[in-house]
């Protein structure tokens, strides 16, 4: 009986923390399961052993910061016959992608005594503003279930079931009481995608947005919201959207629009200091 071929997966690190790579780790007795079917192959948070491409698939955690990233990732991709993206700096730019929204140059100066030999590019981007990308997964950091149901797509050859309800969905199923509602608080969860199980609302904690704005997010909706029912600042309103998704449409736009509110603000408070 002849042996079936062992796939290969590679996992690559670009800029990010590692945290989605030790959510793979995490599925160490899950993937046993699965050592019959997988071979990693480049790994190295897990291993030194590696393996030369070309890959079945890669899996990529990080955004693309850097001159030597883009060109990387090009190398990455035509190792890759199928490539998918892991995390919030992968899919949006990450918490990196905040420096998008100022002068990178002025960072650098100000940080290093030697500015000059700091090679970056002006922003931070998820992977498929660079390469053709075949699915990403959301989470900051991912949630490990539903990588291995991303895995085991790839090994079925079909698309994987991953949720794209709101988090509001999830806080139901868990039988929490709606905290934007009854205390009034200021929770992304109606525009951001499932995939937590609604931990923070579950503590009575606004929804932060990791896992990003979900499809066909109504983000005005919930701006108007937190201005008239909750008297959020514009301030409070740009600092919520412009976080682990601040790159991410609609949550970018949305962050501006509350900066563009505060800026009348914000010249009320430089003339008076005049």
């Amino acid at each position: 009986m002849r042996r079936e071929r062992l796939k290969k997966m590679a996992v690559w690190k670009f800029a990010s923390c590692d945290g989605c790579q030790l959510s793979l780790l995490d599925c160490e007795d899950e993937l046993l399961t699965l050592a019959g079917k997988i071979k990693i192959a480049h790994f190295i948070e897990a291993s030194r052993a590696v393996m030369r491409g070309p890959y079945d698939l890669s899996l990529v955690e990080g955004s693309i910061t850097t001159p030597d990233d883009a060109e990387r990732i090009k190398e990455v991709r035509r190792e890759s016959r199928t490539l998918i993206t892991i995390g919030a700096c992968a899919t949006s730019g990450g918490i990196q992608a905040l420096r998008n929204f100022a002068d990178v140059r002025e960072f650098t100066s100000i940080v290093y005594a030697r500015p000059e030999y700091i090679h970056t590019l002006a922003q931070s981007t998820g992977i498929a503003d660079h390469v053709k990308v075949d699915f990403e997964l959301r989470g900051c950091p991912i949630n490990k279930r539903q990588l291995l149901e991303v895995i085991l797509a790839f090994l079925k050859g079909r698309r994987p079931n991953i949720a794209s309800e709101s988090v509001c969905v999830e806080c139901k199923a868990r039988g929490n009481i709606c905290i934007a509602v009854a205390k009034g608080v200021a929770c992304m969860g109606p525009v951001t995608q499932a995939g937590c199980g609604a931990i923070c609302p579950a503590y009575d904690r606004g929804c932060y947005g990791c896992f990003g704005p979900k499809e066909h997010a109504n983000v005005n909706s919930l701006r108007a919201d937190w201005s008239e029912q909750k008297g959020l600042s514009p301030l409070a309103m740009e600092r919520l959207f412009h976080t682990f998704h601040a790159w991410a449409e609609p949550f970018r736009q949305a962050g501006l629009a509350a900066k563009q509110d505060l800026t009348p603000e914000i010249q009320r408070i430089e003339a008076e200091c005049e």
